[in-house]
């Protein structure tokens, strides 16, 4: 049998490796003693652990089931021709011979199931750690202050996984408490598990990343934070919660987001109280005129600071007659007089009308 196994099935070929011989004896000879074992005392319990060890010892080999089910058929072959080939000597009759074969097939198949379990065990048991390693890694990414570099490139050689030059989190929204895990590339890190639902995307401007997470990210609601230094992750991540809470308050689209495409928006909610007391004292000749004046010379302001000078511009961002725009204008030039020839206080205008132009979406939806 041993002979035959490992002339005929090449990952059992390993004629210098003694210890691996010596295996490959101890599994033939526990077969064949425990096939007697049956035969002479068929009510007897069974231990089918030796064959559950030896599927465990194939998951560790890193090989499926084939080579070992294909070594047990093969022995069973063996084994049923020498019977054969004795039963004449032995004086077997036709009924024993045909007994003992049906013997051996059922034993081939509590081995194999044996085998089978003790393999699916393993690799449980392994992905089980490798899934624990890689949700530690994603811990010590995101910590503050973060973890050492050299911890960090321990636990991902640990992990299986790469160390990127840079990363993005993305912030999941599991507001209906499903923890469904997107289909990702084994290299995207997640945690669902985690209080905040996130995942961490290695080198995400790399080619095919940005689709990939388009349609990885199909009907969720989330963001994804800028890219960063990988010792940086837990500020992308940062970002991205802060992205997806405006999104939540309507301050920012939802479905999926992209930080990128939002960073004005950010920055300006980033201290909500300081634009309020900013917007209070910039827009407070405003302040006196009723709420749909105020809206009217509040769009047409932020109209002239963000796209020009000109009313005509203006006018066809605005959709209004270049006239309309003229006589706000002209309002405009009264409240503030010299103030809107000041790039400082232009510039702190425009956060202002900003920030007033997004709370007033957020209310609207």
């Amino acid at each position: 049998m041993i002979e035959e196994i490992q002339t005929r099935i090449p990952e059992y070929a390993r004629p210098s490796d003694e210890l691996y011989i010596k295996v490959v004896r101890t599994a033939v000879e526990q077969a064949i003693e425990g096939f007697l074992d049956r035969i002479e005392h068929p009510g007897a319990p069974w231990d089918p652990e030796p064959f559950r060890m030896i599927g465990k010892g194939e998951a560790a080999e890193g090989r499926n089931l084939e080579p070992l089910q294909t070594a047990m058929r093969l022995g069973a072959r063996v084994g049923w021709r020498r019977l054969t080939e004795i039963a004449g000597p032995l004086g077997l009759c036709p009924q024993s011979l045909y007994d003992l074969g049906e013997a051996i097939f059922v034993y081939l198949d509590q081995l194999a199931d044996a085998a089978a379990e003790g393999f699916e065990e393993a690799r449980a048991h392994a992905a089980g750690e490798m899934e624990r390693r890689r949700n530690r890694l994603l811990d010590l990414l995101l910590s503050r202050p973060p973890a050492g570099a050299e911890a960090i490139a321990d636990l991902a050689k640990a992990a299986g996984w790469r160390l990127p030059r840079t990363v993005a989190c993305v912030a999941l929204d599991d507001q209906h408490g499903t923890r469904r895990a997107p289909a990702l590339p084994p290299d995207v890190l997640m945690g669902m598990g985690r209080p905040a639902p996130c995942l961490l995307v290695p080198d995400p401007n790399g080619p095919g990343q940005g689709p990939m997470l388009d349609h990885a990210l199909r009907g969720y609601r989330a963001a994804i934070g800028p890219p960063v230094p990988l010792a940086a992750a837990a500020t992308s991540l940062r970002w991205a919660c802060e992205a997806l809470d405006l999104s939540g308050r309507g301050v920012l689209p939802r479905g999926l987001l992209r930080c990128a495409d939002h960073l004005a928006t950010l920055v300006v909610f980033k201290d909500e109280e300081l634009v309020s007391a900013l917007a209070e004292v910039r827009l407070a000749p405003l302040s006196h005129l009723r709420p749909t004046q105020q809206d009217r010379l509040a769009e047409t302001l932020l109209a002239w600071l963000r796209h020009g000078r000109g009313a005509g511009e203006v006018a066809a961002r605005l959709h209004v007659h270049p006239q309309t725009v003229r006589y706000r204008l002209r309002q405009l030039e009264e409240l503030y007089g010299d103030q809107l020839a000041d790039p400082d206080i232009r510039f702190e205008l425009e956060i202002a009308l900003r920030a007033r132009q997004a709370a007033g979406a957020a209310l609207r939806a």
